[in-house]
């Protein structure tokens, strides 16, 4: 079983050490066999204070290290990796326990420690908004992607603060097992399809004015019925709205253009007739609203890298138990 080892490092931010063990922990198949073993660990095995006001006790030691197949780092405020971009000696000792190819992932803050080992040199990666000009300064051969919820660049997976740690456990479960499994840990966590890795972390106007309207309805609609024309023309008519209006309000309430979202839509629809039921290639790019089965393969492979047969190999009903490509391929 593929193994995540969660690394709390002192005073580790309480929210996001909860995040990888639900996300992980809650991953299973149809038949509810656990799809990842999940250990917290500190470098010493001892209780770590939180930012919270509380302190949690870890399963192991830093020795889980050594077998793990995926590290998670969660935010921390850790005094010398966030003034000065060093280490602790007994931090810097633990991490060289992570055997090369280990997928690394850092939730929020937790960037700074991947990135005081030197793991992150000439990476692309984001953190919080708020830490960002700090991790940039300390760390100026780091590529900082700012605004971003996520960035995935193969072995190594950077999230941006707090909630957007959640989007990049599920992104991680959706390349490993597939778009059903990220789904039935959506629906446990009571969340929303997951929000890509380019989505800004925050807009400006998430919540309509007083009077104003929401593109809400619009989305829904589209939602279920994605194979439908689902022009910006027709969208704006659904919300009762211009064009620009409806432009203007969709931008402002979820970060994305129309055009971005429904591709979005369609892809993700696509993905879980290819893994959930027996159609045809063109029967799933007709039903997903992406027209050709040529049209679905193209945009398949640029999101997944396998076209719709392979990827229903890898992920169909019937199998389980697949780890993707992002755990395999390393840079280090």
């Amino acid at each position: 079983m593929h193994t995540v080892a969660v690394l709390l490092v002192e005073p580790v931010i309480g929210f996001d050490a909860t995040i990888a063990p639900t996300c992980f922990g809650k991953a299973d198949d149809e038949d509810g066999n656990p799809l990842y073993e999940v250990v917290t660990c500190s470098v010493t095995g001892d209780p770590v204070q939180s930012t919270n006001g509380y302190a949690i006790a870890p399963e192991s030691d830093a020795s889980v290290l050594a077998r793990a197949d995926t590290v998670v780092i969660p935010g921390t405020k850790c005094p010398p990796a966030r003034a000065s971009g060093e280490l602790p000696d007994d931090l810097r000792e633990a991490l060289t326990l992570i055997r090369p190819g280990t997928r690394l992932v850092s939730i929020c803050t937790g960037a700074f420690i991947l990135a005081a080992a030197g793991l992150l040199d000439g990476r692309p990666v984001t953190t919080h908004w708020q830490a960002g000009a700090d991790l940039h300064r300390l760390h100026p051969t780091v590529t900082l992607i700012d605004h971003v919820l996520y960035v995935d660049d193969g072995d190594i997976l950077t999230s941006a603060g707090v909630a957007s740690g959640i989007d990049l456990c599920l992104h991680i479960i959706r390349g490993d097992h597939g778009t059903a499994a990220a789904a039935r840990v959506a629906r446990y966590c009571v969340l929303p399809p997951a929000r890509e890795g380019t989505h800004p972390q925050f807009v400006d106007r998430p919540v309509p004015a007083r009077g104003e309207g929401s593109t809400a309805a619009a989305r829904r609609w589209a939602t279920e019925n994605p194979a439908e024309n689902l022009s910006v023309d027709r969208l704006a008519r659904q919300s009762e709205m211009s064009v620009r209006t409806f432009n203007r309000r969709f931008r402002e309430e979820t970060g994305q253009t129309p055009g971005v979202w429904v591709q979005r839509l369609r892809l993700d629809h696509a993905r879980e007739l290819l893994e959930r039921s027996d159609l045809s290639i063109d029967a799933v790019a007709e039903r997903s609203g992406l027209g050709s089965s040529s049209s679905l393969r193209v945009h398949l492979r640029r999101d997944t890298g396998m076209p719709p047969a392979m990827y229903r190999r890898a992920f169909g009903r019937s199998v389980t138990g697949n780890v993707s490509r992002a755990s395999g391929r390393s840079k280090r």
